[in-house]
């Protein structure tokens, strides 16, 4: 994303400073969601689209305004504008996780396409800078379980906090699916909550399946997704992105599960994780491993395969998480910018306009 913003101990650094570069061929944004094709979204699509799943979105707010996000986000909550309701976003990295959970691009088959695009948003827009953003992430989980949320996007790193980790363990009691970034190699914030064992945490694959450089890895790490080269909505009606990050794959998993429970309304939260989790594609050492946790999304396999139940206790990946961890210096998924423009040291940010694609180098702080 090319605005930047950091929410204290909440949200991984998100600041950019402008540079330049060559643009980049026109091609239309909805070309660009390789992760479409990979995920056979279109077969998934013949299942479910979604609906009646509310998804809540805990991020810098939501532009509800985007042509391809209408009628998608419901009004919210916002910790930053007290008279608010979390529609509104002035740095973008919200906006980024709704288009891929639930864009529904406009015209014939253009804009951006969700995972499940049927599905409704509930924004719970965080404040930016807040010395107390312990507090604020708990209340804003609270808030997203007692407004409807069948599953929680957590695109989000902080510190271990017992009030997070209280509001973590009501939200699950509440039946609710937990899912958060593992983190992004290199930044300064907590890989919290995803290392809590309640919540989902997942890590980024690029295009070859394989797991992402920036992607964080460890005994938390519960599933991999597409999180590099991902194009989404942007702020503004018609703005879009090219980014990277396991934000971005967070987001991806949190569209899969809100398809899981349109398909299987029946089913609780632990077994939703666990249809994820068993159908996952092994993809490092026979079994689950710290790289890419039980494997890669298999989304139409997660949808339609016959999977035995969860055991009654079972948590994400309660059998292979400690106890305690110390918190370590990364963040759990701050947006990082295309690799595929990366040069002399300066991130390229993709800026879609209009449908077309055009680059703007910028410099991550």
């Amino acid at each position: 994303m090319h605005r930047g913003r950091a929410l204290a101990a909440v949200i991984a650094s998100l600041a950019l400073v402008c540079g330049t570069a060559a643009p980049a061929a026109a091609q239309p944004v909805r070309d660009r969601q390789w992760h479409l094709t990979a995920l056979k979204v279109g077969k998934a699509h013949e299942v479910t689209r979604g609906a009646s799943v509310t998804v809540a979105v805990i991020d810098s707010g939501i532009d509800a305004k985007h042509q391809d996000l209408a009628g998608a986000v419901l009004p919210g909550k916002d910790f930053f504008d007290p008279g608010g309701d979390g529609r509104v976003d002035v740095d973008g990295h919200g906006t980024a996780m709704t288009g891929i959970i639930a864009g529904r691009g406009h015209g014939e088959d253009r804009g951006i396409l969700g995972i499940a695009p049927a599905a409704k948003i509930l924004p719970v827009r965080v404040p930016l800078n807040m010395p107390s953003g312990g507090k604020v992430l708990a209340d804003a989980i609270t808030y997203a379980a007692g407004h409807g949320a069948r599953v929680i996007n957590m695109s989000l790193g902080s510190n271990d906090e017992a009030l997070i980790h209280e509001a973590i363990r009501a939200a699950q009691a509440a039946d609710i699916v937990l899912v958060a970034s593992s983190g992004n190699r290199g930044e300064i914030e907590g890989d919290y909550p995803a290392k809590y064992p309640e919540v989902l945490a997942v890590g980024a694959v690029d295009r070859a399946g394989k797991i992402a450089k920036f992607s964080i890895t460890g005994p938390q790490v519960d599933i991999a997704a597409p999180g590099v080269d991902i194009a989404s909505t942007d702020i503004g009606e018609t703005g879009y992105s090219v980014s990277y990050g396991t934000s971005h794959a967070t987001a991806v998993v949190s569209g899969a599960a809100a398809l899981i429970r349109a398909r299987y309304p029946e089913l609780s939260a632990a077994d939703v994780v666990h249809r994820l989790t068993a159908t996952a594609v092994d993809a490092g050492k026979p079994g689950r491993d710290d790289v890419y946790g039980h494997g890669r999304l298999d989304l139409v396999k997660a949808l339609t395969a016959d999977v035995p139940a969860a055991p009654p206790t079972a948590t994400p990946s309660a059998s292979v998480r400690p106890g305690p961890v110390e918190v370590p210096s990364a963040s759990a998924g701050s947006r990082r910018v295309s690799p595929i423009l990366l040069t002399s040291g300066l991130a390229a940010v993709v800026l879609i306009l209009g449908g077309a694609v055009v680059a703007l180098m910028l410099r991550r702080r």
